[in-house]
């Protein structure tokens, strides 16, 4: 009667996972659910979600994700099959390819932008062709 039930991964993807401002990480996440980072992550992110880099976040690395929002610095290359927001307090440096774009006034956007409509079959392309060259 007070069974409790394992929650299916369905369940998880309305939880958001969360790093705090104060914390650096060094390495690579990746995660299937929404993300929230507050800190500092020295690598690469990886997510079928959504990431969302707050006011006092940033990111040296590559981030491949469904949708972002960049509120703090980001560095390095952002590959975004929907919607890239950034907000007026960002910077951003590097590479982006996205779906659709929004850009506030007053970012700092210094990075050059590919728009792509399908840009899901960029990104599995992109990881076949790293695939192929890891075996050769």
């Amino acid at each position: 009667m007070f069974d409790k039930k394992q929650k299916s991964y369905t369940d998880l993807l309305g939880k958001t996972n969360r790093i705090v401002e104060g914390t650096t990480i060094k390495g690579d996440i990746i995660s299937h659910a929404d993300f929230r980072l507050d800190g500092n992550l020295i690598g690469n992110f990886q997510s079928g979600g959504k990431i969302v880099i707050g006011p006092a976040g940033s990111v040296i690395g590559d981030i491949v994700c469904k949708n972002a929002d960049i509120e703090g610095k980001f560095d390095g290359k952002i590959q975004v099959t929907e919607v890239l927001n950034v907000k007026s307090k960002a910077s951003i440096h590097g590479e982006v390819t996205t779906g659709k774009l929004s850009v506030e006034p007053g970012a700092d956007f210094s990075a050059s932008c590919t728009m792509k409509t399908n840009i899901k079959n960029l990104i599995q392309n992109d990881g076949q062709q790293s695939q192929q060259k890891k075996s050769e």
